[in-house]
Formats: C-alpha cells, sequence, structure tokens
C-alpha cells in the first residue's frame, strides 16, 4: 500500500509531467552535489531538474497519459522538466554532460513524440527561437524587397528612357 508521502510525490511529478513542454531524462551516477548544483543554476529559467525514483516516477508519467518513458527509468535517474525552451534546456544538458561525461543523456519526450539520446542532442543543436524567428523575418522581408523592386523597374525604366531621349534631343539641337 502506498504511503502518503510517496502519494504525494507521485502526485507532484505527474503534475510536472503535465506542465512541461518536454521531459528529458538523465543519468547522474557519479556527480557531486556541487556538480547537480551547478547543472540546476545552468537550467534555471528553462527546466527544473528533479531526482526522484524510477517507480514513482513511472507511476507519475503513466498517470500524466505519458507513455515510451518506462524503458528509461532504470539506474540513478533525474528528469529535466522543460517549462521554457526545450532547445535552451537540450543545451544545457548536452554543454554539460560534455564538460562532465557523468552525466548521461537517456531520452525524453516532446510533444508527446519519445525521443532517443540522439534526438535530444539534435535538438540541442538547433538554433534558438529568437535565431530562427530572425531568419523567417529576414526572408519575409527580402521577399518584399523583391516584389516592391518588380513594381518599380517599369517606372525607373520609363524615367531613364524618357532621360535618354530628352539628351538625346539636346544633343541634336
Amino acid at each position: 500500500m502506498a504511503t502518503p508521502e510517496k502519494a504525494t510525490t507521485v502526485k507532484a511529478l505527474a503534475d510536472a509531467f503535465r506542465n512541461a513542454s518536454a521531459v528529458y531524462v538523465t543519468e547522474y551516477r557519479g556527480l557531486t552535489v556541487p556538480q547537480m548544483k551547478q547543472l540546476r543554476t545552468g537550467l534555471r529559467g528553462d527546466a527544473t531538474f528533479v531526482v526522484a525514483k524510477n517507480t514513482l516516477t513511472a507511476l507519475a508519467a503513466k498517470d500524466a497519459g505519458v507513455e515510451g518513458l518506462d524503458s528509461l527509468f532504470f539506474g540513478p535517474t533525474a528528469i529535466a522538466f522543460v517549462t521554457g525552451d526545450p532547445v535552451e534546456a537540450a543545451k544545457g544538458l548536452r554543454d554539460f554532460s560534455k564538460s562532465n561525461d557523468n552525466l548521461v543523456i537517456k531520452g525524453g519526450v516532446l510533444e508527446g513524440k519519445v525521443l532517443s539520446a540522439d534526438d535530444v542532442v539534435k535538438i540541442a543543436s538547433l538554433e534558438s527561437r529568437e535565431v530562427l524567428l530572425a531568419k523567417a523575418a529576414s526572408v519575409f522581408k527580402a521577399s518584399l524587397f523583391g516584389a516592391a523592386y518588380l513594381f518599380q523597374a517599369p517606372l525607373s525604366q520609363a524615367v531613364r528612357t524618357v532621360d535618354a531621349l530628352r539628351e538625346k534631343q539636346e544633343n541634336a539641337a
């Protein structure tokens, strides 16, 4: 029978699963307390890094309707519940795992799709939302500039033709 503490933990984890835009599952075996603190600080604003028992986490994921993560809940598992930008959180985990071999990215879930460890690394290689929006805006601006140039071309060509004719008449006279 479940104890009240375990029931409370499962409920809190299930709420975290429901409120997260993405969830990344990691293994933290061998990380020291200062390293964990550094990782949590690096993820602040984008994700909450939680260490929980695998059985309770699996129950919470099932309760929240998140499928496909059960195979990742083995060994010392920590979960990053992303409430901010999923790309920035993935970058934070990837960068930290590069400098600390003890953090292993196992996989995750993004918008209901189960991700492998390679998928999380691919997400981390994406540019930030702001950069992608700026690129899209520059493409739209270039298209509008091209259209404006296209509409101005006949008018400017007509002006150059009239100017050339006027100059020709002045030289002939």
